[in-house]
């Protein structure tokens, strides 16, 4: 039987505890490295396409300034907007992402109010991009379900008159947005 003192036995277990620390060690690097080299590869595929939808606006920019009166402020505008964005994209292709973070906080420093101004239109754009996109959610398929003349049933009223006596009035259908022409009878209080 060994003794667990003796040093032989001591010093292969305290070599034997380095050698696993060193291995977890490792393993442990290589496991951050990886993590990092996907989410490096990540952000890099989500830069590539940011500058793919700023190059797209550019170009449509570009397009409705040449389908602009040539020398006109709308032609200008959307010219000078296709350039600054053209620029963009291509600053964002060319910069890491590392490098872009930090020119963004120096402008932010440097120009607190453009900086949020900026923050809060980008905001309102993807918001109001958001809501275009967006499917409704329970569409009838047949117009709106509220109309914005006011209905009333026999015995109530909305505020309004009801027509003269021997006239018609035209009253919706709240769900197919279509109308019907029908007589009105003011002795009755209602539609016949």
């Amino acid at each position: 039987m060994t003794n667990p003192t003796n040093p032989t036995d001591h010093d292969r277990l305290t070599e034997r505890s380095r050698d696993l620390a060193d291995q977890a060690k490792d393993a442990s690097k290589g496991a951050m490295r990886d993590a990092s080299d996907a989410a490096k590869a990540q952000a890099e595929a989500a830069k590539s396409s940011a500058a793919d939808e700023v190059s797209n606006v550019s170009e449509a920019l570009r397009a409705a300034a040449d389908k602009s009166r040539s020398g006109s402020p709308q032609e200008r505008t959307f010219g000078q907007i296709a350039e600054g964005l053209a620029d963009a994209s291509d600053a964002m292709r060319d910069k890491d992402l590392g490098e872009m973070v930090n020119d963004l906080n120096r402008f932010a420093r440097k120009n607190p109010v453009a900086f949020l101004g900026g923050a809060a239109l980008i905001g309102f754009a993807a918001t109001r991009f958001a809501k275009a996109s967006s499917s409704p959610s329970h569409d009838t398929g047949g117009g709106s379900s509220h109309s914005s003349v006011p209905r009333t049933t026999p015995g109530t009223t909305t505020g309004t008159s009801y027509p003269a006596a021997g006239t018609t009035t035209t009253e919706p259908y709240p769900a197919s947005g279509t109308t019907t022409t029908r007589p009105h009878d003011p002795t009755k209080g209602e539609f016949s």
